[in-house]
């Protein structure tokens, strides 16, 4: 055990929590056990999530609502049942207020289109202003850059500080009376800062602006309560908190959702249909067109209960200690610059780094010789590595799973890729 490893507290029993996870007993390169690092890109599945995908497969397999027979009613309750799980894991008041997309991507896309369709007081057009951050995920850029070019709405943005936090000292210049909506992300994925939201919110309220968080790199580590956050819309991802992938959640205020017309057309989103007209199902349906990700709910539903069985303030506290001994680690190797946030106060477990003049790919490729698998790259974020003038970063991100040990190979590993590159 290292120094900076006594006086560790509030870990995870990691030992029995990794027997769920069959991945981490993985070997590469000729047998080297992997350290897996790179959970904010996606996190690894427990056999209870892997085995409620296969129940579904071999026993409840059918399309939902539609269907009266035996297997098709299971399968509805099945789907419903993981909205009802979702809904009471991020304390929405109401299970319709619960929305299944693919992905985060698509609840924001579902977002953007929902107001440059929508009426007043909600529409968005040339008279009107979208707000941003230079710290977003493209995903929480780009649909606002398609909805600004599309209604001719002007975009402005947050800018960030040396240290990785968000500039707000000319909050009330860039959110004002002409702002709609205000989309930022609770946690960076790139810089792992956790944003003020409370100031954020109260200044959008101020001018009666919409606000939308990106809880991407939220919900998976943190109690998320929607509720407490007081936002209008709230985005996030399964398979980031031990999901499957292809299924996301877009949480929206039950009146924004009755009032704000469907972004996709198709089966089961309809009341009635003419060949002249259509009307809408209610919430959530109206926003789920055609078959949905069934089997995935069906995963998500079973990762909820995993995580809650577990309690998210201990994972919370697990990842706070790892992300404390990872900076204090990571400050220890020469040449290595933390980007964003240098201390654990305030940030989430992300961690993104260069190491001197060595390209974070041969980093990366090197790590991987040794079985440590960080991620590459400007991560989605590309206006952050322009921001801080660095082609890319060598991203080490934790989880519920993660242990000091891996925090150890990982610096272990850096020296050797300093040695490899002289």
């Amino acid at each position: 055990m290292t120094d900076a490893r006594q006086g560790l507290t509030g870990l995870l029993d990691t030992e029995a929590i990794r027997k769920d996870f069959p991945i981490l007993d993985r070997t590469v390169h000729d047998g080297k056990k992997i350290v897996y690092l790179d959970s904010a890109a996606t996190s690894q599945k427990p056999r209870q999530v892997l085995d409620a995908l296969n129940t579904y497969y071999e026993r409840h397999n059918a399309n939902v609502h539609r269907g009266v027979y035996t297997v098709a009613e299971e399968a509805t309750a099945l789907y419903e049942g993981a909205r009802d799980k979702v809904a009471a894991f991020i304390n929405a008041p109401s299970r319709n207020e619960v929305i299944f997309t693919k992905n985060a991507s698509e609840s924001l896309n579902l977002v953007a289109n929902m107001l440059g369709w929508a009426d007043e007081p909600y529409r968005v057009d040339r008279d009107t202003e979208i707000v941003t951050t230079e710290m977003e995920h493209h995903s929480n850029i780009v649909p606002w850059q398609l909805l600004s070019q599309r209604t001719g709405a002007k975009l402005k943005w947050f800018g960030i500080t040396d240290d990785g936090r968000l500039d707000l000292s000319n909050i009330d210049e860039i959110i004002t009376e002409k702002t709609k909506i205000v989309s930022f992300t609770l946690v960076s994925n790139i810089l792992g800062t956790v944003n003020p939201v409370e100031q954020i919110i109260r200044r959008a309220q101020e001018v009666g602006a919409l606000v939308c968080i990106d809880a991407s790199q939220a919900a998976p580590h943190m109690v998320l309560d929607v509720q407490a956050l007081q936002a209008d819309f709230v985005a996030f991802t399964g398979h980031k908190m031990v999901g499957p992938t292809g299924i996301g959640v877009l949480w929206g205020r039950q009146e924004l959702l009755e009032d704000l017309p469907p972004f996709l057309g198709g089966g089961e989103m309809i009341e009635t249909v003419s060949m002249h007209s259509s009307t809408y199902a209610p919430a959530p349906h109206k926003f789920e067109a055609g078959t949905p990700p069934i089997a995935q709910a069906v995963g998500l539903g079973a990762a909820v209960d995993y995580l809650s069985s577990i309690g998210m303030e201990n994972i919370h506290r697990h990842e706070k200690a790892i992300t404390e001994y990872a900076v204090k680690r990571l400050l220890e190797v020469p040449d290595l610059r933390i980007i964003g946030p240098a201390t654990a106060e305030d940030r989430g477990a992300t961690i993104s780094f260069t190491l001197g003049d060595i390209h974070p790919h041969d980093v990366g490729q090197v790590l991987d010789e040794l079985g440590i698998c960080v991620r590459v790259g400007h991560h989605c974020a590309r206006p952050v590595c322009l921001r801080y003038g660095i082609p890319a970063t060598t991203r080490a991100s934790f989880y519920l799973y993660s242990t000091p040990a891996e925090v150890d190979a990982l610096v272990d590993g850096l020296e050797h890729v300093r040695n490899f590159f002289g």
